[in-house]
């Protein structure tokens, strides 16, 4: 299982580093990211709930001179999950501990990060649902007692030195939380869900990002960037910069909505927020078959991509915005995706799904 699971999400995030519409982010995406950070909570746009909760977690801590409780952080990818552990570190006025789930391999890497630790200190573990498990155990153990035991000597001779830790707080952030064990999930004191983002709070973070690169951004411009962002702050940016390059490049200059609608046009991003691979499985399914129900690997193979691509890349999102449906027989087209395609759905008595379907 955890083999499958590894093999999704390195197909997830080789295939999104080419599509403009992607929530995954390599490390030059995560450079250009950097500089838009906000720094501080009341910075931070969106996620009322989250953010009004982790205030309150946080001043509490404070108030009494004490770390806060651990907090774990799930959600789709690009909602702000690595932002705002950077800003617990900040509130807090101490320093962040980065560390990731795939980089921890052995119960020895974590125990290495975990006896550098200092007091007070902030220790952000990104998917955290991929560590390994005696990576896990060694972590439960850390966060409840402050203490790590370290294992000397081989077979009948061996024997465990218990090492205190300083008290410190795990953040974890998860984009799939069914997967975490429950008894890591219970150590943490603080659960925040990450919701997507409506077209309001996008526009929002669009004029702060613009402000931030110098960029003369209309209203009007932002709120079309914003319907296209896949309700997702950092396809929101994303799309920005290349909305600039368009407009430095073949414009003005300035973005307004035009600007907006061509470079959007360029990069094949439609009204809905669907790309060049969105629409090819969407098409495929209706003018190929019927508007289904069919098999995923035979979608994916009229389109020629990966079933893992489709089933990972393309059908979540489809899914969510009510374009594409599952059924016990396969994937299936809604009433939503033949008028998005201006296609005219099959005559009475062919496989027509509303979204509830």
């Amino acid at each position: 299982m955890a083999d499958r699971e590894g093999e999704e999400q390195a197909a997830d995030d080789l295939v999104g580093f080419d599509r403009v519409v992607s929530s995954s982010a390599d490390e030059l995406e995560r450079a250009a990211e950097a500089a838009l950070r906000p720094r501080r909570l009341h910075e931070f746009v969106g996620q009322p709930v989250v953010r009004d909760q982790l205030s309150l977690v946080l001043r509490a801590a404070m108030s009494r001179g004490s770390a806060p409780d651990h907090v774990l952080l799930s959600g789709p990818p690009g909602l702000g999950k690595t932002t705002l552990a950077m800003i617990i570190a900040a509130e807090l006025g101490t320093s962040l501990r980065v560390t990731s789930g795939p980089a921890i391999q052995h119960a020895g890497d974590l125990a290495a990060v975990l006896s550098s630790l200092t007091e007070g200190e902030v220790l952000f573990i990104d998917e955290i649902h991929r560590l390994a498990r005696p990576a896990e155990e060694l972590l439960y153990v850390a966060m409840e007692d402050f203490r790590v035991d370290i294992i000397v000597g081989k077979g009948a001779g061996a024997s465990a030195i218990p090492l205190s830790l300083p008290r410190f707080t795990a953040v974890g952030a998860t984009t799939r939380a069914g997967l975490l064990p429950a008894p890591l999930r219970d150590r943490f004191g603080f659960t925040g869900h990450l919701e997507f983002y409506d077209d309001a709070d996008l526009e929002k973070v669009l004029v702060r990002s613009a402000k931030l690169l110098g960029i003369e951004l209309e209203g009007a411009a932002a709120g079309e960037i914003a319907s296209r962002s896949r309700g997702t702050p950092r396809i929101a940016n994303r799309l920005l910069r290349r909305v600039r390059d368009w407009a430095e490049v073949l414009g003005t200059g300035h973005l307004d909505l035009a600007a907006a609608r061509s470079a959007l046009g360029v990069y094949e991003v439609d009204e809905r927020g669907l790309d060049r691979l969105d629409r090819a499985v969407l098409t495929a399914l209706c003018t190929r078959f019927g508007g289904g129900p069919v098999g995923l690997s035979t979608l994916a193979v009229s389109v020629g991509e990966e079933p893992e691509t489709v089933e990972t890349v393309a059908e979540p999102f489809l899914v969510r915005e009510g374009l594409m449906a599952r059924s016990p027989r396969g994937r299936v087209a809604t009433s939503q995706t033949w008028a998005h395609l201006g296609l005219t759905p099959p005559a009475a008595g062919g496989t027509l799904f509303d979204v509830d379907s």
